[in-house]
């Protein structure tokens, strides 16, 4: 019975923390404030305390995965009206770094020593500050840079040129099934893909491993292979 028990409990908080996680919303780490971050690790805290109690304790701890989700939420609808509360609650961007100056109330605010910062210049391709006009110490603690203007990377507009705007490409076969809504999109059939197939020597849809379309109608086949590669390149 404990165990039943404990198999319905532990389902319940899965199903309670993935439904409350999807009304939060969904971001990266990275993207996470600090209030973000904790309140989704007490969250998590409470879900894993509710999947191991008592069937007549579930309401106490399921109340509070509530509480803490709809607080996330109203807060996140404030930051989003408010300029002044999203300041509070998420932060602004501090300058670290800027022409040639690194300001120390900055890193003792932010709690950072140089070595970190300069540990993050170099995971960024900068290994001389001269090469960067601004860093920015980003509210979810990142850091931005900005280059200085003849070490950034040469742009179409730097050139005089206008290249071609890239778009996305639909994947029409994933794993040898057919995409039919994103074949659909770009206004092609079955019919299409099978002559496309064809001219890529494909007889079979169970041999396409995945399958693309770009806006142009080309067609891009990666077959399934099953022999091992014999060569690591990467040694």
């Amino acid at each position: 019975m404990e165990v039943i028990q404990a198999i319905i409990t532990a389902l319940g908080s899965a199903v309670a923390l993935f439904t409350l996680s999807k009304l939060m919303g969904n971001r990266e780490m990275s993207q996470l404030s600090m209030f973000d971050y904790i309140n989704s690790i007490t969250i998590g805290s409470i879900a894993a305390e509710l999947a191991t109690c008592e069937f007549t304790d579930l309401l106490k701890p399921f109340t509070a995965m509530i509480v803490f989700a709809l607080f996330n939420i109203l807060l996140s609808l404030l930051t989003n009206k408010s300029i002044k509360i999203r300041r509070l609650v998420t932060g602004k961007p501090s300058i670290l770094y800027d022409n040639g100056q690194l300001y120390y109330k900055t890193f003792a605010k932010a709690k950072m020593d140089l070595g970190e910062f300069l540990v993050q210049c170099r995971v960024n391709g900068y290994f001389d500050l001269t090469d960067i006009q601004t860093a920015l110490l980003e509210p979810n603690g990142k850091i931005s840079f900005l280059p200085v203007s003849n070490k950034r990377p040469i742009t179409g507009e730097d050139l005089n040129i206008s290249p071609s705007q890239n778009y996305l490409v639909a994947n029409v076969i994933i794993d040898g099934k057919i995409m039919l809504q994103n074949l659909k999109h770009i206004g092609n059939n079955e019919k299409w893909l099978t002559k496309q197939l064809r001219i890529h020597d494909v007889s079979d849809i169970s041999e396409v491993f995945l399958a693309t379309c770009d806006r142009n109608n080309k067609l891009c086949v990666y077959k399934k292979l099953t022999e091992k590669m014999t060569a690591d390149l990467l040694e």
